[in-house]
């Protein structure tokens, strides 16, 4: 019988990794009664469901370096986090302004205004925290680089930037390099955090976290393509959020520039490109693989 790479069957291992993370998530969250209440009901609410992608990109990136699951659990966990809270705060009335998210109220709607912005400050505050706590796996200056890489990538120069220049470009048309210098920031950003956390665990080589650099940046960028083709094409119903909100808004996306196809055209180039470069990882980190082939089939 043949060997088959580890790697290569790692979407059989996906439901496990997604029960680990609630698991994960439920151990480190506050208990939805716990004083004060409807707050920590609110982070509770912001964080259920979801294709939880960023937490798979660590767990497959860890696991492709060899970094047992025990020392991803924090990373996965904290990538979680930020990823929640900017969609807490990126559907309030001030920003993207919508009332559904995953197919259930946004917190706001759910909640109110006040308790979605408080609870998007204590998701973002509790992922360094959950960074920062000794998980007995991890060296504490393994911790700290983890902690920069996800700093980084939610400031000013990442996700909180991307997202400040998205609101100011409403309304206009702008070019094609600002809107991917846009996308780079607001949803590259995070998702290469992933793949650097694992790194980080794995004291990766400077040759393996170029590799994962590169590949975050293509999946980051086609993942966001992907994105605006599916706010046009797609249903409210298969999307889980109000589909047509950038054609509404009167926003520049990549079908705006590039057209419908020249989009999906740009992101298939851009999924192959990811894929090329893992076979500078051991064994052609298949599990990435598995997770280009899984995002750019997805619908919603």
């Amino acid at each position: 019988m043949t060997n088959i790479p580890y790697g290569a069957d790692f979407g059989s291992r996906v439901p496990d990794y997604l029960q680990r993370l609630t698991r994960a998530l439920d151990a480190r969250l506050a208990p939805a009664d716990e004083d004060p209440a409807r707050l920590h009901a609110a982070m509770r609410y912001a964080c259920d469901g979801g294709k939880r992608l960023r937490a798979l990109l660590v767990y497959a990136a860890g696991e492709a370096l060899g970094v047992p699951a025990a020392a991803l659990d924090a990373s996965a966990c904290a990538v979680e986090l930020i990823h929640a809270y900017s969609l807490v705060h990126d559907d309030l009335p001030a920003m993207d302004d919508d009332d559904l998210r995953r197919g259930q109220p946004t917190v706001h709607k759910a909640y109110d205004e006040a308790t979605a912005i408080l609870a998007g400050d204590a998701l973002q505050t509790l992922a360094f925290e959950i960074l920062t706590a000794d998980d007995g796996v991890t060296s504490p200056g393994q911790r700290l680089q983890m902690v920069r890489v996800l700093a980084a990538a939610s400031g000013s120069r990442g996700m909180a930037g991307g997202q400040a220049v998205d609101i100011e470009s409403a309304g206009k048309k702008i070019s094609l390099e600002r809107l991917q210098s846009l996308h780079a920031r607001k949803t590259g950003a995070l998702i290469l955090a992933s793949l650097r956390l694992a790194a980080c665990a794995a004291n990766a080589t400077p040759t393996q976290t170029e590799a994962l650099d590169t590949y975050g940046r293509r999946i980051g960028l086609a993942f966001q393509i992907q994105d605006d083709v599916l706010d046009e094409t797609a249903s409210t119903e298969t999307l889980g959020k109000t589909a047509g909100k950038d054609l509404a808004q009167e926003k520049s996306t990549y079908p705006s520039l590039l057209g419908l196809e020249g989009a999906r055209k740009r992101a298939s180039e851009l999924f192959n490109e990811a894929r090329q470069v893992l076979k500078h990882l051991p064994d052609g980190a298949l599990q990435l693989a598995w997770l280009a082939d899984f995002i750019q089939r997805r619908d919603h």
